[in-house]
């Protein structure tokens, strides 16, 4: 790897570089980063990693190795018209953009090149991500390995079908929100029961804590981890009740599945938009 270019610099493009760096898997000198005309962001990312910015095309993607789009989804057409010159059938492009098919980016491309779409949270600012990857026929197995290293950067990194992109998104690319939702509730009701907000969180963000650990390194399924916890007429029993009555765990399913809908809906929308703009474009 000799060099590699971010389009777009917002706050996944950061976390992603920041895990690379730290991780020290490239060298600050073979990145570049650009972004739409936001010149103090790009300075600012500039002085804290010490990386290369440049608003040069030709600078910017010219013998790039790696090109990852971390633009708005809407700007991605815009965006192609300007990467296409400087692409190689060995140019991996990583797109971070929500709802773009790896489809829609190689009718974008006008070429075969190998091609990842990787779907990321936001943990990743704090290297937890739950990451997933899908990738086209292009993409050898040495750049396989340098996606995962990248991404193990900045949490854990799983290989799926492009297919599945949508139920990855509605279950972990939304996730970490329905968790801050439960705390969102979690610290109402601390409130309402009389224990004092700092006090509240660090007893919440440490249960948190604690029954991931327990999901994660013990063996028994989290059915079982909860009925254990659950002792006939105790505590527990109580709040468990109250959330069944409401059809909390039924909600849930729901919301999972309506997300990974909607997810599906704006890609489809993405990709007619996508074929409209490249038509409009080509008749002009």
């Amino acid at each position: 790897m000799t060099k590699l270019t971010f389009i777009g610099a917002g706050s996944m493009a950061e976390a992603l570089l920041s895990g690379m760096i730290q991780k020290e898997l490239f060298d600050k000198n073979q990145i570049w980063l650009t972004n739409r005309s936001n010149k103090q962001k790009l300075t600012e990312l500039q002085n804290q990693y010490g990386v290369n910015i440049s608003y040069d095309q030709k600078e910017l993607l010219e013998h790039a190795d790696m090109v990852i789009l971390a633009m708005k989804p809407k700007d991605v057409v815009s965006a192609f018209d300007q990467i296409k010159p400087y692409l190689t059938d060995k140019t991996m492009i990583v797109s971070l953009l929500a709802g773009v098919s790896i489809s829609s980016i190689e009718y974008l491309a006008e070429k075969q090149v190998p091609i990842v779409r990787a779907m990321p949270n936001t943990s990743a600012a704090i290297g937890q991500s739950a990451t997933a990857v899908a990738t086209n026929s292009k993409v050898s197995d040495e750049q396989l390995e340098r996606i995962r290293n990248m991404f193990d950067t900045v949490g854990l990194t799983t290989f799926v079908e492009e297919k599945q992109i949508d139920a990855v998104t509605g279950l972990s690319g939304s996730g970490p929100a329905y968790i801050y939702y439960i705390v969102e509730a979690m610290e109402k009701s601390a409130a309402e029961i009389g224990l004092e907000r700092e006090l509240a969180q660090e007893l919440i963000v440490q249960t948190l804590i604690g029954a991931a650990q327990m999901v994660s390194k013990s063996n028994k399924a989290p059915e079982q981890l909860r009925k254990e916890v659950t002792s006939p007429g105790g505590t527990t029993e109580a709040g468990i009740n109250t959330l069944e009555s409401y059809g909390v765990q039924e909600a849930f399913v729901n919301c999972i599945k309506e997300a990974t809908a909607q997810s599906k809906r704006l890609g489809t929308a993405l990709s007619e938009e996508i074929t409209k703009s490249k038509e409009n474009i080509a008749s002009h």
